[in-house]
């Protein structure tokens, strides 16, 4: 065995289960709720192994590409492609797209592993010896999937019944099983023989192509059509959107795991979830002596099984039992961390209402290549706005039809253009850039620079902006 993993990243998805912090337009993956890394880099963390692992292959879309690029330049992680997708089409034309980009670039007996960009995995010696397991049963010929030993009959994970021992050390799959009703899920925890389908794969590039003919060859034509009329930009492979959007959406497990003889299943024990509702974050928290997790500012009296999160104000919580309080910098969900699973409920209803749609979308933080800005203050012709740019890093230069904006600078230093003129502008200075002025804002220092932004005009949208030069290739 000498061949290394290509890692496939799954990084497109726009869930919502752990709103208010997660939304459509910054989803779960490139958030930190623990540490000081996003899951989507944790996840790149745990395939840096070089004597295992090629440079990663990351699958996402048009509005996370900055994100994912930035994310693996904070770490130093060297990609060896980011394919964007024109549409959402499921997980199996992501993976079928990923392994015909793999294939063409490593070869069709590469080996992938295919994981999603968000999910909370420990790491440990079992979990590397599963890996190695599922490499050996891969290079075999087999499709391979990871099934968690079950703690507890989970109702929101799929189920993977598990079939006789193969020479390599995995098992044959006896079946996979919807996720259950909660009698369903406590007769097969008490029989023994199941494991929670975790949704990570490992199979030759070429096989998984193969099977996909057989059982899902519209996926397989239109994935390859995608990727052999694939468009560079920067570092960038933008999937030909006519070919891409002619796949079924579908799932690779309805797609070809349930239907092909050829899975496998590596059970394994290492301490997994997909951190799919503020319950499973909870449970995965360090709780203190009354079983509370709590992260910022909080103070939490005569309250225990709970799990209090702010990202603003300072929450104080007293006399309850088994809740989820989360606060965002704009709303706030109070919930029983038992009800968790049905958020997404909660999150329908309030995109279906005008008045409260933005808030499952977009964040007041917003973040681009250049870093990002978080929205302060709004009011009638005018907005304050925390900028935030990364050492290195600069703005297109752009100027504005309808609007002026005053930069205070208060941490790092700055250099802004102004017409003809550049200056640097540093602490506690400020520069005034008129309506209709072509400007540039800039960060040649060694920290994160951070400005205060005022906006004043008739006009406030993020789309009055006509940019002139620009290095991310933004129009």
């Amino acid at each position: 065995m000498n061949a290394k993993i290509i890692p496939v990243i799954m990084a497109g998805g726009k869930g919502t289960r752990l709103w208010p912090l997660s939304r459509s337009g910054a989803p779960k993956q490139f958030i930190q709720f623990v540490g000081d890394r996003t899951l989507f880099q944790a996840t790149l963390s745990r395939v840096s192994d070089q004597a295992l692992y090629e440079a990663p292959v990351v699958i996402t879309n048009e509005d996370f590409r900055f994100l994912v690029a930035e994310q693996a330049r904070e770490l130093g992680v060297k990609l060896s492609g980011i394919l964007l997708e024109p549409v959402a089409r499921n997980t199996a034309p992501a993976v079928a797209a990923a392994a015909a980009f793999a294939a063409g670039r490593f070869g069709e007996e590469a080996i992938l592993q295919v994981l999603a960009s968000d999910h909370e995995i420990v790491a440990d010696q079992g979990y590397f010896d599963a890996i190695r397991t599922a490499q050996e049963t891969a290079l075999s010929g087999r499709l391979v999937t990871f099934g968690i030993t079950p703690t507890e009959p989970a109702t929101g994970y799929g189920y993977i019944e598990i079939g006789e021992r193969l020479p390599e050390g995995a098992h044959a799959v006896r079946r996979f099983v919807e996720k259950p009703a909660l009698p369903e899920a406590e007769r097969m925890l008490e029989a023994g023989g199941f494991a929670w389908n975790s949704g990570i794969f490992m199979f030759k590039a070429g096989q998984v192509l193969k099977e996909m003919t057989v059982y899902a060859p519209e996926v397989e034509k239109a994935a390859r059509a995608a990727v052999a009329k694939a468009a560079g930009d920067l570092d960038f492979t933008r999937l030909d959107q006519d070919a891409f959007s002619a796949s079924p959406d579908i799932s690779v497990d309805y797609a070809i795991m349930e239907k092909t003889s050829n899975a496998a299943v590596v059970p394994a024990s290492f301490t997994w979830s997909d951190l799919g509702s503020w319950d499973a974050v909870w449970k995965l928290g360090t709780r203190d002596e009354a079983g509370n997790v709590a992260s910022g500012k909080a103070t939490l009296v005569n309250t225990r099984n709970s799990l209090v999160m702010s990202r603003t104000s300072h929450l104080a919580v007293q006399g309850l039992d088994g809740v989820a309080v989360i606060a965002s910098e704009d709303a706030v969900y109070v919930g029983r961390l038992e009800d968790s699973q049905d958020v997404g409920r909660l999150v329908k209803q309030l995109a279906a209402t005008r008045a409260t749609a933005a808030l499952t979308e977009t964040h007041p933080t917003s973040y681009r290549p250049w870093g990002g800005y978080t929205s302060v203050l709004n009011g009638d012709r005018f907005q304050v706005k925390r900028l935030f740019v990364t050492p290195g890093k600069k703005l297109s230069l752009q100027k504005h039809h309808h609007r002026s904006e005053h930069w205070i600078c208060v941490k790092g230093t700055a250099e802004v253009t102004i017409g003809e003129e550049t200056k640097i502008v540093r602490e506690n200075e400020s520069a005034y850039i008129p309506q209709g002025e072509v400007h540039r804002l800039a960060n040649p220092g060694k920290i994160m620079l951070e400005m205060i932004e005022v906006q004043t005009g008739s006009y406030l949208g993020e789309d009055d902006i006509i940019r002139i030069v620009d290095e991310f290739g933004r129009g």
